[in-house]
């Protein structure tokens, strides 16, 4: 059985290799755009589903990567580009969990928004003051479908990571944390060690995404590259797949970048108002996502 979803796996894996060769222009960046924010989605819920900590810090991170790309890119060989932008987002992301993960409930909450904001302001008081311009063009030979092939990379790669981590000694612990903290430092479990260490490496995979997608804008600044709606939108993203489950975060990802990409171009000034209006929907009509209705619905006798 379980070689049987290592094949299948392999075959999806194969066949969404080959979207670009058959995909227009505009297909392929729809693409994209689902393929990042898989990726954005699934690592957020690699820290948050289990530990059940509200993260809005991943603009953040996926900022600090798409800047690291502007700074480097035209001095740097692209892999050394993603070293970079991966070493910057450990070293961030390790100094924030080891100053914050002892907060927990709303205080994380606000903590991880106020962050994604101090980070965008210190970005562009270093632009204005230092570089003397706001905004950076970012060229790149780097082609669409390159991009969507390394989106699919690190998509590939966080849920091979998921796939591990729910099944060694350091999920259980994050899913005795989820459940009570109290109870999980009291069994002798290192608790901040434990969201530290996967903090880390979820912040790592939403670095790279920023990185990767900057050459797709060719310009960017603090605004852009640090949009808050990126928080919200992933946070939207993966409450409507479900976070209980590796898989669930594309559940919702698929069909709210559709219905977003068709709300973007039919009502361009009401957007972030449906935006709030879809996310009510899920939190009080699916709270345990999509995922948990599938399995609701599985379970339920005839």
């Amino acid at each position: 059985m379980r070689m049987l979803g290592v094949a299948l796996a392999v075959v999806a894996i194969a066949a969404l290799a080959c979207l670009p060769l058959v995909l227009g222009d505009y297909g392929l960046s729809l693409a994209i755009n689902i393929a990042s924010y898989t990726v954005l989605a699934t690592a957020w819920s690699l820290f948050s589903g289990p530990t059940r900590y509200v993260s809005l810090a991943t603009v953040a991170f996926f900022g600090i990567g798409a800047y690291t790309t502007a700074v480097f890119v035209e001095s740097q060989a692209w892999p050394l580009v993603l070293l970079i932008a991966t070493g910057v987002g450990i070293v961030v992301a390790a100094i924030v969990g080891l100053s914050t993960l002892r907060l927990s409930g709303v205080y994380f909450v606000i903590f991880s928004f106020g962050l994604a904001e101090l980070v965008r302001q210190l970005v562009t008081w270093f632009e204005v003051n230092k570089t003397r311009t706001l905004g950076r063009y970012v060229f790149a030979d780097i082609t669409a479908a390159q991009i969507y092939w390394q989106l699919l990379a690190l998509a590939v790669l966080v849920f091979a990571l998921g796939f591990w981590i729910g099944r060694s000694r350091l999920g259980l612990a994050l899913r005795a944390i989820g459940d009570d903290e109290t109870v999980a430092r009291h069994s002798g479990i290192d608790a901040t060690r434990a969201k530290v260490a996967l903090f880390v490496l979820s912040t790592v995979f939403m670095t790279l995404t920023g990185a990767i997608m900057a050459p797709r804008w060719t310009y960017i600044d603090p605004a852009i590259a640090f949009n808050p709606v990126i928080s919200f939108t992933v946070l939207i993203m993966a409450l409507l797949g479900g976070v209980h489950r590796l898989y669930g975060p594309v559940l919702g990802v698929v069909p709210l970048a559709l219905l977003f990409e068709y709300l973007l171009a039919r009502f361009p000034n009401h957007f972030s108002i449906m935006v709030g209006l879809v996310f009510i929907v899920i939190v009080y009509l699916i709270p345990r996502g999509i995922a948990g209705l599938v399995e609701g619905a599985v379970r339920k006798p005839a």
